[in-house]
């Protein structure tokens, strides 16, 4: 038995190779030993030394949890207390489907970046119908095709693979949930900020024109569409649909004209929920111009007659917008109704969400003072409304919007 270097400390011969400690504190203040092994002495020491680095910077972990452990951990006890309940869905739908299968079961300390680089190409490579047994979950016989087993499971792989999104937002989720390991101490460095990861092209999509949004907010009050009202919203005051979903009676001053944003409506892992907006910034009091006075004194109107159409079975909400029963709008309802009266316009069909940017236009178009502008599209500097004010709209179009909410009051 070789005589221990100076300086080489609790190093020693172990079975088949070699083995040492350093004296560490714990996170949870506990003074142990941290052991290290190795089949050459050399290659023992060298970790040996870097135990004591980790040492004299902190606290250290003596026992590393399994990353899918871990991963339960963090999602009940970090996640879902402090983030909002989508967020925190999407963290646990990314963390199920995609990192659990293929990483679960490492160890959190001996994950490497190599490891989560070939996950990431693994994940960007692979049919998900496959690897997440999709089509295996479909029953054997079923009426309709596409509801049956007809592709990865009867030996017909569709290759189904993620878009670059999804592999970007999965791996997202991991390196937040490493990054939390490294702020409770457990490990010392993320080994997935290490990774080369690129972050994809937002998919640019063109909004509607003034004309576009003229035709489809023309065609929807023809068509008497009881929609009507949320299409103003989302269109002239460029409100999210959760937000114009989620309006409350109490939030609007049709007296004033002018409504506080301030809560939104959600479906989130099976709950439609009622909850505050995601942040102070998406919190505003919007003045808003003649139509949509009046398109919100039409729902009024509307929303009486229900209430006393259903009688009894009323569900009282405080909403703007309801069922005719009282009950929220459920927002994938609200979606379908969205593409019908798109068709029924025949306007390009667009996201709801991509209807944000056609409000500066609109209001453009509806000759809205600039300084109302400002505050509905929540520009910080006038300048910024001004230039989109020194576009040109038809002179056409300024009339025909104007006309929209007059005629809702004959």
């Amino acid at each position: 038995m070789r005589k221990r270097a100076n300086g080489e400390g609790s190093v020693f011969p172990y079975k088949d190779g070699w083995a040492g400690y350093v004296w560490v504190t714990t996170p949870e203040g506990k003074k142990t030993r941290k052991w290290a092994y190795g089949k050459t002495r050399e290659e023992t020491h060298e970790k040996w030394l870097k135990l004591h680095e980790l040492a004299r910077k902190g606290p250290v972990t003596t026992t590393s949890p399994k990353l899918g452990d871990y991963l339960a951990y963090w999602l009940k006890n970090v996640v879902e207390p402090n983030l909002a309940p989508k967020t925190a869905a999407n963290y646990e739908m990314f963390s199920r489907l995609y990192i659990v299968p293929a990483l679960g079961s490492k160890r959190l300390d001996k994950l490497t970046v190599r490891d989560v680089q070939t996950w990431v190409n693994k994940v960007r490579s692979s049919c998900q119908c496959c690897a997440q047994g999709k089509d295996a979950a479909r029953p054997e016989k079923h009426s309709n095709p596409k509801r049956r087993r007809h592709c990865c499971a009867v030996g017909k792989c569709c290759t189904s693979t993620p878009s670059d999104w999804t592999v970007h937002d999965a791996y997202m989720t991991l390196r937040a949930a490493l990054s939390n390991a490294v702020r409770e101490e457990i490990l010392s460095r993320n080994v997935a900020a290490n990774v080369k990861m690129s972050v994809p092209r937002k998919r640019k999509v063109r909004p509607w024109s003034v004309e576009e949004a003229r035709a489809f907010l023309e065609s929807a009050r023809t068509h008497e569409d009881p929609m009507y009202p949320v299409y103003v919203l989302v269109l002239v005051l460029g409100l999210r649909l959760g937000e114009a979903l989620g309006l409350r009676w109490e939030d609007v001053d049709l007296g004033n004209a002018e409504m506080t944003i301030g809560w939104q409506l959600q479906r989130v892992a099976g709950q439609l929920l009622h909850r505050q907006t995601k942040t102070d910034a998406s919190d505003a009091t919007l003045p808003f111009p003649e139509i949509v006075t009046t398109a919100l004194r039409a729902r009024r109107r509307a929303h009486d007659v229900a209430r006393e159409a259903a009688g009894d079975s009323w569900q009282e909400t405080g909403l703007v917008f309801t069922t005719a029963s009282g009950r929220p709008v459920e927002p994938s309802n609200f979606r379908r109704s969205f593409a019908r009266a798109c068709d029924r316009a025949g306007v390009r069909k667009v996201n709801v969400h991509a209807t944000r940017k056609t409000c500066a236009s609109l209001l453009v178009a509806l000759d809205v003072h600039p300084r109302v502008a400002m505050q509905i599209l929540r520009h910080s500097q006038i300048s910024v409304t001004m230039n989109i004010y020194s576009e040109v709209s038809s002179e056409e179009t300024r009339k025909a919007l104007k006309k929209l909410g007059d005629r809702l009051d004959s």
